[in-house]
Protein backbone atom coordinates (compact mmCIF):
# COMPACT_ATOMS: atom_id res chain seq x y z
CA UNK A 1 0.00 0.00 0.00
CA UNK A 2 0.96 3.41 -1.32
CA UNK A 3 2.41 5.60 2.08
CA UNK A 4 -0.07 8.35 2.66
CA UNK A 5 1.68 10.42 5.20
CA UNK A 6 3.19 10.03 9.15
CA UNK A 7 1.21 9.56 12.05
CA UNK A 8 3.32 11.12 15.07
CA UNK A 9 1.89 10.09 18.51
CA UNK A 10 2.37 11.00 21.66
CA UNK A 11 2.49 8.25 24.22
CA UNK A 12 1.44 8.28 27.50
CA UNK A 13 -2.35 9.52 27.65
CA UNK A 14 -2.72 8.21 24.26
CA UNK A 15 -1.70 4.92 23.44
CA UNK A 16 -1.50 3.82 27.23
CA UNK A 17 -2.93 4.82 30.33
CA UNK A 18 -1.18 7.95 32.48
CA UNK A 19 0.05 8.35 35.76
CA UNK A 20 0.83 10.96 37.77
CA UNK A 21 3.63 8.68 39.29
CA UNK A 22 4.83 8.32 35.81
CA UNK A 23 5.15 4.80 33.93
CA UNK A 24 8.20 3.71 35.71
CA UNK A 25 8.35 -0.09 34.66
CA UNK A 26 6.89 -2.15 32.09
CA UNK A 27 4.73 -3.46 34.78
CA UNK A 28 2.83 0.07 34.48
CA UNK A 29 2.68 0.24 31.20
CA UNK A 30 -1.38 -0.51 30.21
CA UNK A 31 -2.73 0.02 27.10
CA UNK A 32 -5.61 2.23 26.55
CA UNK A 33 -8.42 0.12 25.79
CA UNK A 34 -8.40 -0.43 21.37
CA UNK A 35 -5.58 2.00 20.85
CA UNK A 36 -3.42 -1.10 19.67
CA UNK A 37 -5.96 -1.92 17.01
CA UNK A 38 -6.05 2.38 15.90
CA UNK A 39 -2.40 1.81 15.09
CA UNK A 40 -2.73 -1.55 13.32
CA UNK A 41 -5.90 0.31 11.73
CA UNK A 42 -3.83 3.58 10.28
CA UNK A 43 -0.92 0.83 8.97
CA UNK A 44 -3.45 -0.88 7.28
CA UNK A 45 -4.62 2.11 5.62
CA UNK A 46 -1.01 3.49 4.47
CA UNK A 47 0.06 5.48 7.45
CA UNK A 48 3.88 5.19 9.18
CA UNK A 49 3.51 5.93 12.90
CA UNK A 50 6.36 8.07 14.87
CA UNK A 51 6.45 7.75 18.41
CA UNK A 52 6.87 11.35 19.91
CA UNK A 53 7.05 11.57 23.58
CA UNK A 54 8.63 13.49 26.83
CA UNK A 55 10.09 10.93 29.10
CA UNK A 56 11.59 13.12 31.88
CA UNK A 57 10.94 10.32 34.39
CA UNK A 58 15.09 9.36 33.06
CA UNK A 59 16.60 13.12 33.65
CA UNK A 60 14.36 12.72 37.06
CA UNK A 61 16.60 9.65 37.81
CA UNK A 62 13.03 7.66 38.08
CA UNK A 63 14.30 5.11 36.09
CA UNK A 64 17.03 3.84 33.65
CA UNK A 65 17.30 4.34 30.31
CA UNK A 66 17.15 -0.04 30.12
CA UNK A 67 14.15 0.54 31.64
CA UNK A 68 12.50 2.88 29.19
CA UNK A 69 13.80 0.63 26.20
CA UNK A 70 11.77 -2.47 28.09
CA UNK A 71 8.62 -0.19 28.50
CA UNK A 72 8.43 0.75 24.17
CA UNK A 73 9.49 -3.17 24.06
CA UNK A 74 6.10 -4.06 25.49
CA UNK A 75 4.35 -1.14 23.76
CA UNK A 76 6.15 -1.79 20.40
CA UNK A 77 5.13 -6.14 21.05
CA UNK A 78 1.48 -5.21 22.22
CA UNK A 79 0.66 -3.20 18.83
CA UNK A 80 2.51 -5.78 16.61
CA UNK A 81 0.32 -8.46 18.13
CA UNK A 82 -2.79 -6.25 16.90
CA UNK A 83 -0.90 -6.05 13.14
CA UNK A 84 0.27 -2.68 13.85
CA UNK A 85 3.98 -0.88 13.46
CA UNK A 86 6.11 1.74 15.27
CA UNK A 87 8.40 3.03 12.74
CA UNK A 88 10.34 4.88 15.10
CA UNK A 89 10.31 6.31 18.49
CA UNK A 90 11.84 9.62 19.12
CA UNK A 91 11.95 11.19 22.85
CA UNK A 92 12.83 13.70 25.07
CA UNK A 93 14.74 12.04 28.47
CA UNK A 94 14.63 16.13 29.72
CA UNK A 95 13.52 17.89 32.75
CA UNK A 96 10.77 20.60 31.91
CA UNK A 97 13.34 23.15 32.33
CA UNK A 98 16.30 21.74 31.02
CA UNK A 99 16.32 24.03 27.95
CA UNK A 100 16.70 21.70 25.45
CA UNK A 101 14.98 21.66 21.88
CA UNK A 102 13.45 18.41 22.11
CA UNK A 103 10.49 18.48 24.89
CA UNK A 104 7.24 19.26 23.84
CA UNK A 105 5.87 22.38 23.02
CA UNK A 106 9.22 22.70 21.59
CA UNK A 107 9.07 20.76 18.14
CA UNK A 108 12.65 18.78 17.75
CA UNK A 109 11.41 15.42 18.26
CA UNK A 110 9.09 15.92 14.74
CA UNK A 111 11.89 17.91 12.95
CA UNK A 112 14.60 15.25 14.32
CA UNK A 113 11.77 12.95 12.76
CA UNK A 114 11.33 14.51 9.38
CA UNK A 115 15.32 14.81 8.55
CA UNK A 116 15.63 10.99 9.72
CA UNK A 117 13.18 10.12 7.55
CA UNK A 118 12.00 12.43 4.80
CA UNK A 119 9.30 13.04 6.23
CA UNK A 120 6.69 15.86 4.19
CA UNK A 121 4.70 17.67 7.11
CA UNK A 122 2.13 18.97 4.69
CA UNK A 123 1.20 15.19 5.02
CA UNK A 124 1.51 14.58 8.61
CA UNK A 125 -0.44 14.44 11.74
CA UNK A 126 0.26 15.00 15.30
CA UNK A 127 -2.19 13.18 17.62
CA UNK A 128 -1.51 13.81 21.44
CA UNK A 129 -3.62 14.32 24.53
CA UNK A 130 -1.99 17.60 25.68
CA UNK A 131 -1.53 21.04 25.30
CA UNK A 132 1.99 20.36 24.42
CA UNK A 133 1.55 17.72 21.70
CA UNK A 134 -1.35 20.16 19.99
CA UNK A 135 1.57 22.68 20.62
CA UNK A 136 4.55 21.43 18.90
CA UNK A 137 2.37 19.39 15.66
CA UNK A 138 2.02 23.39 15.07
CA UNK A 139 5.12 24.51 15.93
CA UNK A 140 6.75 21.93 13.62
CA UNK A 141 4.02 22.46 10.49
CA UNK A 142 2.13 19.51 10.96
CA UNK A 143 -0.73 19.57 8.33
CA UNK A 144 -3.17 18.33 11.26
CA UNK A 145 -3.56 17.84 14.93
CA UNK A 146 -5.77 15.92 16.64
CA UNK A 147 -6.20 16.03 20.37
CA UNK A 148 -7.62 13.03 21.76
CA UNK A 149 -9.77 13.35 25.41
CA UNK A 150 -7.77 10.29 26.88
CA UNK A 151 -5.39 11.44 29.38
CA UNK A 152 -5.37 14.61 30.00
CA UNK A 153 -6.82 15.46 27.18
CA UNK A 154 -10.28 16.96 28.70
CA UNK A 155 -7.84 19.46 30.98
CA UNK A 156 -5.74 20.19 27.51
CA UNK A 157 -8.99 20.94 25.37
CA UNK A 158 -9.82 23.95 28.34
CA UNK A 159 -5.86 25.04 28.19
CA UNK A 160 -5.80 25.21 24.23
CA UNK A 161 -9.22 27.08 24.67
CA UNK A 162 -8.27 29.29 26.99
CA UNK A 163 -4.74 29.81 24.76
CA UNK A 164 -6.69 30.67 21.46
CA UNK A 165 -5.02 28.10 20.19
CA UNK A 166 -6.85 24.64 17.92
CA UNK A 167 -6.43 21.31 16.83
CA UNK A 168 -7.77 20.64 13.86
CA UNK A 169 -9.85 18.23 15.80
CA UNK A 170 -11.09 16.21 18.82
CA UNK A 171 -11.28 12.98 19.09
CA UNK A 172 -12.73 10.62 21.97
CA UNK A 173 -9.50 7.99 21.96
CA UNK A 174 -7.02 7.15 19.57
CA UNK A 175 -9.23 4.76 17.64
CA UNK A 176 -11.46 7.70 17.26
CA UNK A 177 -8.93 9.96 16.03
CA UNK A 178 -7.90 6.79 13.37
CA UNK A 179 -11.55 6.34 12.04
CA UNK A 180 -11.80 10.05 11.51
CA UNK A 181 -8.37 9.67 9.55
CA UNK A 182 -9.31 6.98 7.47
CA UNK A 183 -12.98 8.25 7.34
CA UNK A 184 -14.15 5.24 8.59
CA UNK A 185 -17.61 5.51 11.11
CA UNK A 186 -16.48 4.78 14.46
CA UNK A 187 -17.92 1.82 15.68
CA UNK A 188 -20.18 2.89 18.58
Amino acid sequence: MMNKGFVFLDRDGVINIDSTEYIKTPDEFRFIPKSPEAVALLCDNGYEIILITNQSMIGRKMATQGTLDAIFKKMVFGIEKAGGKIKDIFFCPHLPNAGCRCRKPKPGMILSAVKKHGIDLSHAIMIGDSAKDIEAGIRAGCATTILVLTGNGKTARTELIQRDISPSSVAVDLYDAACRIINKPHPS
